[in-house]
Parts: structure tokens; C-alpha cells; sequence
């Protein structure tokens, strides 16, 4: 369940399972085994009312006798582990976010393989493309966000041994890798003492084999501003970023502790795109936060207008048990404001999304072929994150996934989806 971050939790544990002599499927909709792991997500409202939905299902299918032992992993169970097991006495086993590999000690060895490295794991993506997660945890605290009491200070993976992690994954096949973090703007201060996010990609850019690097999770506030010379230098960095900045009105960004105000936030912006040509930014944004005035929503309504963000996600407010904002900022702008101002930004932003779609009409890009549909070849750009953003269909090629080709863009069917033409095989 969750993120991405969590799936290379989820990753490492098939692995270690496998390597133990273990059959391992993924199958939510129709689940067998001697164990069923269920990793949880535990962010927002939304998620950990899932993960739990599941978890009652699967109690279900324990009862009929169609499953064996339920065992439960992940940030759900990290934060309300005893809440979890006073509730939910069907669950067998029950680990958090970090713990989970002693569910491997207790499990006979059927092989006798050697205990993989820290870092190795079973792709469960395509096998052209992986995600990568360079560090843990966060040090921001913002008043909304949950998730430094979930993963804990941030904690980022030596140099070294990501270098040695890609350099594995180029070898089983790998040419696409999505660096993810909870803060990547933060990645060396712990260990290094200084922002070493720049040098890092920098390495990375140089192996051979690697052709697409993206970058996802940026905070605004101490961005390290080095990175924008190594996506502009190097071909094979993706210019595209993923920075949530969450709002734009003063009031609220002080409310919500992000360390960052308004003009420096378009400063910033302002300089992504002068220093790296054809740069297109994700962002986060959020609603209905305690504070926001009519005149500040309006203010980002504005703000959205005037940036045209190239990718964009929103959300209404919730509150997070715990945070900041739940012991000191009283929740007092009605559900059906949120929704409607919600509704309000997302309209915005499609009308814009639509707009931009319709000005790549007739241009060239280098896609990646993700997958096949019959005799349709379903392809991401430089610009478009796995699950998330842009398709493009193209048709008249016998290209494979993990193949790169050359197409032009005939028709914007929406926002987010394009029909292209086949032009060459890279």
C-alpha cells in the first residue's frame, strides 16, 4: 500500500523471501499462501483507511480458510501498533516500517543462499525502470505532515553504496531510475555535513547504461541550487522535479512551519527555470489549510495561473493526529469549503494542463516504451514520472518496453494523453 518509497520496502523483503527458498506472488485481489504480508500506508485519511479495509478482508479470508497467516508491515502499523493489535486480534504477526526484517528470522531456510546486501531487492516494475530511494525521514516538520513521526530524522544512504546499487540494477537491465526521498533537498547533511545531492546525480549521470534520471520530492526551502547545473549539463538528467510547495500566501506557509515565504518561493521557481531550458516542474498544493482566507485562496488561484505548472497535484486539508497543526491550529474551514475550493484549483490547473498539451502538438520527443496494449506501445517523455503523469500511444512500431524511439506528437486527446507517430528506434 502507499507510496513508491514503500514499494522498495516491499521490494526488499520478496527478495529476502526468494532468497530463502520462498514462492512469493503479489495478488491483492485474490490472496493465497502460507503467509500474506501486507505493507501499510499510514500518511493521510484516505490511505490508512484503505490499508485497514484491506486488513479486514484479508481477517475475512483467514476465517474461510482461504489464506494462512496475516502479517503486517509498514507505516500504519508503525504509528498505531497498539491501537492495530487491541482492535484487530485476527492480524498474526505485526512489525512498523524498520523491523519488518525479523519476520525473515523466523522462517526456516529452504535454500541456504547467501543473506542479500542491504540494498538488493526483487523489481517489481518494469524491468527497464526502478525507483531508488537515497534517504529516510525528515527533518521539516511541517505543522501538517505526519511523516517525521512515522520514518524519524532524516537519514540519508552513503555515496558509495548507491553508486554501487545503480551500478547493479544497469546490469539486470535498468536504464530509467526515479530517485525518490521524503526531502531530497536534504540528502548528505547528516552524513557529509553539506548538501551533497549535486555530486551525487553528478556520479550517478556517469554510468554507463544510465539514460533517464528524475528526481522526485524536493523541498523548497534550502534547495540545493548545484543541482540545477547538473540537470542542465547532463543530457541524461531528466529536466523535470518534483517540488511540493503547498501553498503561496504567506499567512498559511507561516502557519504551516515550511520554513519558506512567498517571494522566495517564486525566486526560486523563477531561477529553475532560467538555469535549466525546458525544465517542467510537479507540485503539490494544498487547500483548506487553518488560516486560509478567501483572499489567500484566491491568491493561489493566482499564483497557479501565473506558473502554469507543467504537473499538478492537489489536496484538501485534513488533520493529522499528533502534528502540529492538530494540537495548535483548529480546523475551522468547513468540508464543503475545502471541496469546493479543491475543485476550484483542479479545474484551473486541467484548463492549463490542456492548454500546454495542445502547444506539443507536432513536436518531436524521445520516448521510453513502457508497455504494450495489443499493437499499441504506451510511452513516457523525460517530463513524465511512472503512474503519474503523461502517456503517449503510439502505434505503427514494433518497439519493445525498455526501448527508446523517436516520435512526433499528432493529437492531445486530453491533458495527459497523446497520440503520437512512430518516426525512429534509438
Amino acid at each position: 500500500m502507499g507510496c513508491s518509497k514503500n514499494l522498495i520496502d516491499s521490494e526488499k523483503l520478496l527478495k529476502r523471501l526468494e532468497a530463502k527458498g520462498y514462492s512469493v506472488s503479489h495478488d491483492s485481489e485474490h490472496p493465497e499462501g502460507e503467509y500474506v504480508v501486507v505493507n501499510t500506508c499510514g500518511f493521510i485519511a484516505d490511505a490508512k483507511e484503505e490499508s485497514i479495509n484491506l486488513l479486514l478482508e484479508l481477517a475475512e479470508s483467514k476465517q474461510r480458510g482461504e489464506i494462512g497467516k496475516i502479517v503486517v508491515m509498514g507505516c500504519l502499523s508503525q504509528r498505531y501498533m497498539d491501537q492495530l493489535k487491541a482492535e484487530m486480534p485476527e492480524i498474526d504477526i505485526w512489525y512498523g516500517k524498520f523491523d519488518w526484517k525479523d519476520f525473515i528470522g523466523t522462517l526456516p531456510d529452504k535454500k541456504g543462499e547467501a543473506s542479500p546486501r542491504e540494498w538488493e531487492r526483487s523489481l517489481t516494475t518494469p524491468p527497464h525502470s526502478a525507483f531508488l530511494k537515497i534517504s529516510e525521514g525528515c527533518n521539516r516538520f511541517c505543522a501538517f505532515c505526519a511523516i517525521p513521526l512515522i520514518t524519524g530524522r532524516h537519514t540519508s544512504r552513503p555515496i558509495e553504496e548507491i553508486l554501487e546499487e545503480t551500478r547493479s540494477l544497469v546490469e539486470k537491465g535498468v536504464k530509467e531510475f526515479n530517485i525518490i526521498a521524503q526531502d531530497l533537498s536534504s540528502y548528505g547533511l547528516d552524513l557529509y555535513g553539506e548538501h551533497k545531492l549535486p555530486e551525487l546525480i553528478d556520479k550517478m549521470a556517469d554510468i554507463k547504461g544510465v539514460e533517464w534520471i528524475r528526481l522526485h520530492y524536493a523541498y523548497p526551502s534550502d534547495f540545493p541550487m548545484e543541482l540545477l547545473d547538473v540537470m542542465a549539463r547532463k543530457d541524461n538528467v531528466c529536466k523535470y522535479i518534483d517540488i511540493a510547495l503547498q501553498h503561496i500566501s504567506d499567512p498559511v506557509l507561516k502557519n504551516m512551519r515550511r520554513h519558506i515565504d512567498s517571494r522566495q518561493t517564486k525566486d526560486l521557481l523563477r531561477d529553475m527555470r532560467k538555469r535549466v531550458p525546458g525544465l517542467k516542474i510537479r507540485t503539490t498544493l494544498m487547500v483548506g489549510f487553518p488560516g486560509e482566507t478567501n483572499e489567500g485562496f484566491e491568491e493561489l488561484l493566482e499564483f497557479v495561473k501565473t506558473e502554469r505548472f507543467d504537473r499538478m497535484g492537489a489536496f484538501a486539508y485534513s488533520e493529522e493526529d499528533d502534528t502540529y497543526a492538530a494540537k495548535n491550529l483548529p480546523d475551522t474551514i468547513p468540508d464543503e469549503v475545502k471541496q469546493e475550493r479543491l475543485e476550484r484549483l483542479m479545474t484551473l490547473q486541467e484548463e492549463i494542463a490542456m492548454e500546454e498539451a495542445e502547444k506539443m502538438v507536432g513536436s518531436e520527443l524521445k520516448l521510453l516504451v513502457d508497455e504494450l496494449d495489443g499493437d499499441i506501445r504506451i510511452c513516457r517523455s523525460q517530463w513524465d514520472s511512472p503512474d503519474v503523469d503523461c502517456a503517449y500511444y503510439v502505434s505503427d512500431t514494433d518497439a519493445m518496453p525498455g526501448d527508446f524511439i523517436m516520435a512526433s506528437i499528432k493529437e492531445a486527446r486530453s491533458p495527459f494523453d497523446f497520440e503520437a507517430r512512430f518516426l525512429s528506434k534509438l
